[in-house]
């Protein structure tokens, strides 16, 4: 059977255009000739997100790692030759991980960067370059005052560890809410990044620092937030303004001290799981020896068990150490703590467990989890 014939397309007519005098249309012909606002405005006059990438290109340090920095399509970097570059990434999101009527900008602005400059501490890497994604609703955009004290914070702590704002993005959030993207370059010898799948049974489990003061300084903050408006980072508060070990970390890799390494953002009991189970090994925790931060030990004794084991954002540096290795009671004035050991991992066993006096209970993961 012959296919049905194919059905012509219709006559294109042709557009007749109406004859132009002399008066309706210009002689010369510009932008400014089109019936719309101009396309060009003053320098002095620029609004919105032009105005908001001037203000941070205005506070950014300049640095020799960075070719080119804010205002190009791309920033340009200069790495160490015979150097690896690490990187990472985190949200900063509205009622997630702050709340405005809780944190200060100085605070929020902190605490952004200070999420992953730990990341970069936990590799033993040093710092090349940060990038920072910004969304605002309109309503804080048409005040400098929030973005001010947001970089007041940020970059305070990237001039004390040495950090470049090379670029980023902004945007208008559709919500009435704000969220940060922070995207940190760092740099480690060819080879020899710390990582958290590198722990083997018989190491020493150790930590920086103290635990359950981020918590502490939430609940406390919770109750009554007004009582931290004026906190500022010379003061310590783990939880408003946490202190990344960065210096920690690169000496545990130049001086080859540790054997595997992670930070302590989500909690003790999860992130222990986390290299338990990147290493494949199990844990051991002795629960007398863990450091109790000042602020936590203020707590009731449940309290102060959940804070020390499952509060997160202490931002401290969990590492394992062969037991040949000595390790010096502090580096970079950080106090060292020996918490526990690597076991082997064993089937139908507990892959975390803590130690109280004689008896041994299994420690299950019950920090930070999003969508758990």
């Amino acid at each position: 059977m012959d296919p049905p014939p194919k059905s012509k397309p219709p006559a294109l007519l042709p557009i007749v255009f109406p004859p132009l005098s002399n008066s309706s249309f210009p002689s010369r012909f510009t932008l400014e000739s089109v019936p719309y606002p101009s396309h060009r405005r003053p320098v002095q006059n620029l609004v919105g997100e032009l105005r908001i990438i001037d203000r941070i290109r205005a506070r950014a340090s300049p640095s020799n790692a960075v070719r080119l920095a804010i205002g190009d399509d791309c920033a340009i970097l200069i790495p160490p030759a015979r150097h690896e570059l690490l990187v990472t990434t985190d949200f900063s999101l509205e009622d997630r991980h702050f709340r405005r009527a809780w944190h200060s900008p100085a605070s929020i602005g902190h605490r952004t960067l200070a999420r992953g400059l730990s990341d970069l501490a936990a590799m033993g890497a040093t710092p090349l370059a940060a990038f920072l994604s910004l969304a605002m609703p309109k309503s804080i955009a048409r005040s400098p005052r929030w973005l001010d004290g947001f970089l007041d914070g940020l970059l305070a702590l990237a001039a004390a560890h040495n950090v470049p704002l090379a670029g980023g993005d902004t945007a208008q959030s559709p919500a009435d809410l704000i969220l940060a993207d922070i995207v940190l370059l760092g740099f480690a010898p060819a080879g020899r990044a710390l990582r958290r799948s590198t722990a083997r049974p018989g190491d020493l489990l150790y930590t920086t620092g103290a635990l359950g003061g981020a918590a502490a300084e939430l609940t406390a903050l919770s109750a009554s937030p007004r009582r931290y408006r004026n906190a500022t980072p010379s003061d310590n508060h783990p939880h408003l303004f946490p202190q990344p070990r960065l210096a920690v970390g690169q000496s545990l890799l130049r001086r080859r001290l540790a054997t595997a390494c992670i930070d302590l953002s989500d909690g003790l009991s999860t992130d222990l799981a986390h290299l338990c189970t990147a290493s494949n090994v199990s844990a051991a925790l002795d629960l007398a020896a863990l450091p109790l931060h000042p602020l936590a030990a203020a707590l009731d004794d449940r309290a102060q068990f959940t804070a020390l084991l499952h509060g997160g954002e202490d931002y401290e540096l969990l590492f394992t150490a062969s037991p040949s290795t000595k390790i010096p009671r502090s580096i970079a004035n950080v106090p060292i703590t020996q918490i526990g050991r690597i076991l082997a991992p064993r089937k139908n066993k507990p892959q975390m467990t803590i130690l109280t006096g004689a008896d041994r209970f299994e420690l299950q993961p019950h920090g930070w989890e999003h969508f758990a």
